[in-house]
């Protein structure tokens, strides 16, 4: 299989789904937007990932690929193809379909359990665990796109995951996250863990690298599940 990434920041790649995707015998190729680099042609792959970033889908006025990209996923979601949206790469699979995205009342940054909605698709029950502890790092938010199904929920953000037509998933939290993603991103994006709820200190965010392996695992069956809809 096929899989093309969208990278939308140096300090943000793919964490462990790289390591997933070479154990599994994929093709991995990347554009890398904030370097000005082409779209590919949509023939080129079989499954598109859409990473993180600490702009808005909004910011098109500084960031401007944004628009092109957006343009890009609506073709790829209209020609059938899986595509898994994580964090920022949610926002703005939830914006092509439709959704509304806004500031969250809450910033969610450290590792923080998100519960699993009851009406969960078939083919997702085995996939999903149902209140898991997991890495958030967003300010943003999205409403549920329409003909989409919530898959998660927690106390700071009402849409924390979903899947429209089985084959397009959005997570609002990272499950791809690493001890040294973790780390990137405490080093690059510091000025944010300032005191509030929901935001963790660097010592506690840097102490949860003891659940990447669980959560890794987590990532790891969500993304078969993609592939078997290739």
């Amino acid at each position: 299989m096929k899989i093309h990434w969208l990278q939308h920041v140096g300090f943000e790649g793919l964490g462990s789904i790289e390591k997933w995707a070479r154990e599994k015998g994929h093709a991995l190729s990347c554009t890398r937007l904030f370097a000005g680099e082409l779209l590919p042609a949509l023939d080129l792959f079989d499954l598109l990932i859409v990473m993180g970033g600490p702009m808005g889908v909004h910011d098109q006025d500084e960031f401007s690929w944004l628009q092109g990209e957006k343009d890009f996923l609506r073709r790829v979601i209209a020609a059938g193809k899986p595509v898994l949206g994580v964090c920022l790469g949610a926002q703005l699979l939830a914006d092509v379909l439709g959704a509304q995205v806004t500031a969250n009342k809450e910033k969610e940054i450290g590792w923080f359990p998100v519960e699993r909605v009851s009406n969960v698709p078939e083919g997702l029950e085995d996939v999903l665990p149902a209140c898991p502890t997991v890495f958030h790092w967003h300010g943003d938010t999205f409403s549920l796109p329409e003909k989409a199904v919530r898959l998660y929920s927690s106390a700071a953000c009402v849409n924390q995951a979903f899947v429209y037509e089985k084959r397009v998933i959005g997570l609002q939290f990272h499950l791809e996250t690493t001890p040294t993603s973790a780390a990137s991103l405490v080093e690059n994006c510091r000025d944010e863990l300032v005191s509030a709820p929901w935001i963790q200190t660097e010592e506690e965010i840097l102490a949860g690298g003891a659940r990447c392996g669980e959560i890794n695992g987590w990532m790891g069956a969500l993304l078969d599940y993609l592939a078997r809809q290739v």
